[in-house]
């Protein structure tokens, strides 16, 4: 194979920020990953994110919205969130107390996901969970 040739697929949703997108955005998720040991993992975190979008960003304000992308290869199941920023913070992963009520979203996903990576731009965030088939390609064991 070509050095520049990825066997990967990609899926793409854009969302208008709406609080009903996120059971979209799960059920979306859930119909490319039929199948997959690891839809139910990628279904919870693209809930997380996507509700993370609507509720602390601009894509909850009127005309805003969040996209979603799905990219599937035989090793990794990777979920990236892109809100439309309007914060002056970005979104980092923090280990609360389990009864908070509120801040505890990104540590849940970075339990559950292999790497959590977050990317700024002048446009907003990009949160993206990769999830391993084979566990010990990641850093924390299983």
């Amino acid at each position: 194979m070509h050095e520049y040739t990825s066997s990967a697929r990609v899926w793409g949703l854009s969302c208008p920020g709406f609080p009903e997108e996120v059971s979209r955005a799960r059920r979306w998720t859930r119909d490319i990953l039929r199948g997959s040991p690891l839809a139910d993992d990628a279904e919870l975190i693209v809930s997380e994110l996507s509700a993370n979008a609507i509720l602390h960003t601009a894509s909850g304000r009127e005309h805003g919205g969040f996209h979603l992308a799905v990219a599937v290869s035989a090793q990794v199941v990777a979920v990236s969130v892109t809100d439309d920023g309007g914060t002056g913070t970005t979104p980092k992963v923090e280990h609360h107390d389990q009864a908070a009520e509120h801040g505890r979203g990104l540590g849940m996903v970075s339990v559950i996901a292999h790497r959590v990576v977050v990317h700024d731009s002048d446009h907003g965030h990009t949160v993206t969970a990769e999830l391993y088939a084979d566990a010990r390609l990641g850093g924390h064991p299983c």
